[in-house]
Order: structure tokens, then sequence, then C-alpha cells
């Protein structure tokens, strides 16, 4: 990250903290929800099948630069299926580059070329080892591992949502994040209980079991792009909820926080560590702060 950017950032950051601002300093962008994969704990692939136009996606990263956010994402559906014409996701990132995004990252299923140098980060969704990733993913675990590998840039993150039935592999996907030169670190979630996916939800104390493990891989030096100080508010659920940093722009619908926010009583279960994160700091927890210093400028 680019010294002015990274300052501009802290700024934001201690004027949220001192004046209780609620502004977005993080954007998702959803370019389509079309997806190649039908994931069992995935509850947004497929529902309309539309590729949104390209004018449309400026439009959009026009609004959310406006709102001042400089933390962009695009996400899916699969991202790396989003076309219109002759434009491809390459274009999407170099003109969010362009506009003035301080850091523009894309998340993907890995099921396709991650020749993507313009992007901070590809985050990468690994479930688990072979067997697991591909209970929760279908067969394509060694077709992902073979993209890794060949991915030319070193911006891969990977990304695991815990669930029941890959909560005993966080450790594998650790020394995978740690063994694999293409791979900068790996971020973990709990599984948000969607509609329809509540039997992969972990417990309590499954989730204290879970944090003790990371926080294992952490101490034998796995590159874990999350905050220790954040376990136990995301073992008890509690961290305030939605974060109003963050925003989420789907077909011209702007949502807080997440597009499903709107979920009777999916916010009080929520299991993304990055909202744990980012209300803790933003709400002025002093050892989040310190560690999110540490843990951003060593991994991007």
């Amino acid at each position: 990250m680019k010294l002015s950017a990274f300052a501009r950032l802290a700024g934001f950051g201690v004027k949220t903290i001192l004046f209780r601002k609620q502004e977005p300093i993080l954007g998702t962008i959803i370019l389509t929800d079309k997806c190649n994969l039908h994931c069992r704990h995935c509850s947004v692939n497929n529902i309309t099948g539309t590729v949104h136009p390209y004018r449309q996606i400026i439009r959009e990263m026009e609004q959310l630069y406006g709102m001042g956010v400089r933390i962009l994402f695009f996400c899916g559906g699969e991202t790396f299926l989003w076309r219109d014409g002759e434009k491809g996701l390459r274009d999407l990132v170099i003109e969010a580059k362009k506009m003035g995004f301080f850091i523009v990252n894309v998340v993907t299923n890995g099921t396709y070329s991650l020749n993507l140098p313009e992007a901070d980060l590809i985050l990468l969704s690994l479930d688990g080892d072979r067997a697991r990733h591909n209970a929760v993913r279908g067969d394509t675990y060694d077709l992902i591992m073979e993209n890794i590998r060949h991915a030319p840039s070193g911006n891969i993150c990977l990304y695991m949502a815990i669930n029941q039935i890959n909560k005993d592999a966080i450790r594998d996907v650790c020394l995978t994040a740690r063994n694999e030169p293409s791979v900068r670190a790996v971020s973990f979630n709990f599984h948000t209980p969607y509609p329809d996916t509540e039997e992969l939800a972990l417990t309590r104390e499954e989730k204290a079991g879970c944090c003790a493990v990371i926080t294992r891989m952490i101490e034998e030096g796995a590159p874990v792009f999350n905050l220790k100080s954040a376990f136990p508010y995301l073992i008890d659920n509690r961290f305030p909820t939605p974060c109003r940093q963050c925003v989420v722009m789907e077909d011209g619908q702007l949502s807080v926080c997440g597009r499903c926010v709107h979920v009777p009583g999916l916010c009080e279960r929520c299991g993304y560590f990055f909202v744990a994160e980012y209300t803790l700091l933003f709400g002025g927890n002093v050892k989040v702060i310190w560690e999110m210093l540490r843990t951003y400028l060593k991994y991007i």
C-alpha cells in the first residue's frame, strides 16, 4: 500500500473514531450472481443469472467513490464470468484504480485463470483439504490448486468460510497459505446461517475451538489476515452490527454492510470476521487498532 493511501485511510479512521462518524470506506460491487458452482453454503448464486453491464458498473463505482469509499471489492456470483462485449474483469480493476480507489480486490472461487496482477488482492475461496473442500464446492480442489500454482503475481489471499463440514481443516488451509509462493495470506469467516443453510452454522464452543486453532497457526508463522484481538467478540457475537463503514451495491441497490442485512435475525449471528474487526476498529478498540495496523501493512 502506498504511504499516501495509508495516511488517508488512517485519517479516515481517526476522524471516524473521534467524531463517531458513519461514512463508508469499504464498498463491494456485485458484478453478477451468475456462477459456475453451486456451493453447499451459498444462498446468492444463480438467482437471476444477470450480468450487469459495464456502464452500470462504472456508474456504481463513481457513486461509491463519491460517498468516500476507497477500498473496493468486486464480487459475484463468480467475478471472472463477468464480461460485457470486449470488456472483462481486468478492465474494471484498471478503471477503479484510475478513478482513485486505494485498494481494489477481487473475490473468486478460483476455477478460472488467476492472471490479474492489477488487483491488490485476489480473495480465493478454499474451504479445506481436498476432501472437505470438494464436499462444500464440488470437485474443484485440484483445478484451484493448479490455478494457484500458475498465478503470476503473488497477490492471492485464501478465503475460508468455516462450517460444520470443514471446521477441522483450518490447519490444512493455513499450511497451504504458508507453503504456496503465490499465496500472500489466508482470511477466515465463520459460516453466517443464511436461509436454508442453518445446519452448517457452528456452536459457540466450536467457534472457540476454531479460534484456538487459528491462534496456534499464527504463532507457528502462518500468514493469517485476521486479528486475534477480535476473536472473543466473534465467538460470542458481541460486536456491533451492521458495520456502517461498509456498503454493498447490487444492481443499483445500496445496502449497509451486506446484501442480506434485512434478513431477520441474521446480523445477530454474523460470522464475518471483517465486520467484527471493522466495527471494533472504528469503535476505538485499542488492541484491534494496533493489530490491524501491523497486519494491513504486512499483507496489503
